[in-house]
């Protein structure tokens, strides 16, 4: 059975910066996506960052394209999210996850950990 569990968030000013690592435990097949997605108060779930495990490849969403970074740690399932110019509407409880057998697009999690907050304030 797989597990996430993230570290990092908290609370940081506009325009600051915060890491959130990921670790899997249990078996993730290379083919899957693993990596962010966010919910914040009154809205849906949104994709943030993912990584294709089998080959690198990165995805993002466009609100988040060349602030954030993901990366993954070589020979372990441990992905990092570096988000950067942090904006208060990036305030969210974000959520690692994975997409076993990369079913869909890269962001269609089906497994996620408990989630961390980010806050961000003006």
């Amino acid at each position: 059975q797989v597990r996430l569990e993230e570290s990092g968030g908290g609370s940081v000013q506009a325009g600051g910066s915060l890491r959130l690592s990921c670790t899997a435990s249990g078996f993730v097949d290379s083919n899957s996506y693993m990596g962010w997605f966010r919910l914040a108060s009154g809205k849906g779930r949104e994709g943030m960052a993912a990584i294709y495990l089998g080959g690198g490849s990165k995805s993002y969403a466009d609100s988040v394209k060349g602030r954030f970074t993901i990366s993954k740690a070589p020979g372990a399932n441990t992905v990092t999210l570096q988000m950067n110019s942090l904006k208060p509407e990036d305030t969210a409880t974000y959520y690692c996850a994975v997409n076993l057998g990369a079913v869909g697009g890269p962001f269609d999690f089906g497994l996620w950990g408990r989630g961390t907050q980010v806050t961000v304030s003006s």
